[in-house]
């Protein structure tokens, strides 16, 4: 451990720019510590703040600017990726689309604060067409505010941290145990967190075979779209679905009968969206609804055109 801080001390600054690169690409290493620490060292002199600011808003850009980069050539594909590889909860992309619909590219100044968020922030202003001087505008500002608020933190409690990193450095490799040891169970908890959710909306899916039985039946189902509003920009709906845009089903809905099947689809990892639509509609009497096992993209696969299932539903709710 006291070779870890003498490192720290000497080349302080390429470390706070590797650490923040990392956490920014999507690795679940948190940053923010080691700007607090760099902060508090910036007090004795033993850092530059000036210096730790800017690197840490040039990790910030780089990790930014080529997730911006990947959204703009791969569109929601990317967003997808994005979410199944994150260790925050399936939720986060609608989230993060609602979020982009009700403030736009301004959300880029506190998404860095916002776990999730911060993760599809800029993938998602790429597959909406943000224009790269407005993306980089307001991305080196949240990266500044974000960076700053850091070292300003450490700074404020400099004496504390002071303590803590003397006392670490007399523990030796003990030390470095524990810090694993904390870092392992921050994954462990975001691993359980995001198991516990996806428990938490554990139904019954309905295949695109099943979908397709039931038309040759003659039972066509209503189709729900359970997508956000940006969403929904970025990609059309199936042609004659109802728009469901959560709180109390609309009156079009409400009048269809509730013994007919209906199927609810998304675009989000897991048909998490999907899923949570379906169990309301539920408890609103629609015994058969159901979420469509592998959202919009497996309804195109399956039908192309996205034809028109149900002819007397309206297409919007």
């Amino acid at each position: 451990m006291p070779n870890f801080i003498h490192l720290l001390q000497e080349y302080g600054v390429l470390i706070v720019f590797a650490i923040v690169l990392i956490e920014q690409i999507g690795l679940p290493i948190p940053a923010y510590p080691i700007l607090i620490v760099a902060g508090a060292l910036s007090v004795d002199g033993d850092f530059n703040w000036p210096a730790v600011l800017a690197v840490a808003v040039c990790a910030c850009l780089l990790s930014d600017g080529f997730w911006f980069r990947m959204g703009r050539v791969y569109g929601k594909r990317i967003l997808k990726l994005l979410c199944r590889i994150s260790l925050s909860p399936d939720y986060c992309v609608s989230q993060t689309e609602d979020s982009f619909t009700r403030w736009g590219p301004r959300m880029l100044i506190v998404s860095k604060f916002i776990p999730g968020f911060n993760t599809i922030a800029a993938p998602l202003s790429g597959a909406m067409g943000v224009h790269s001087r407005t993306f980089f505008a307001y991305s080196m500002l949240g990266a500044a505010l974000w960076s700053g608020t850091g070292i300003a933190i450490g700074a404020f409690f400099h004496a504390s941290i002071d303590s803590v990193l003397t006392a670490l450095s007399t523990m030796g490799t003990t030390a470095l145990m524990v810090l694993l040891a904390l870092l392992a169970l921050f994954i462990a908890y975001k691993y359980l967190e995001r198991k516990r959710f996806r428990q938490a909306v554990q139904i019954d899916r309905v295949t695109i075979e099943e979908i397709k039985q039931l038309i040759e039946q003659g039972s066509d189902p209503v189709l729900i779209d359970a997508r956000s509003v940006t969403a929904q920009l970025l990609e059309p709906a199936v042609p004659g679905a109802l728009l469901f845009n959560g709180g109390q089903p609309a009156p079009d809905l409400i009048a269809v009968d509730r013994d007919r099947h209906v199927v609810v689809y998304c675009s989000c990892p897991n048909d998490v969206t999907a899923a949570q639509v379906a169990k309301e509609l539920k408890q609103h009497g629609f015994t058969l609804a159901r979420p469509l096992h592998g959202g919009l993209d497996a309804w195109n696969a399956a039908f192309g055109v996205r034809p028109v299932v149900d002819d007397e539903a309206p297409a919007s709710a």
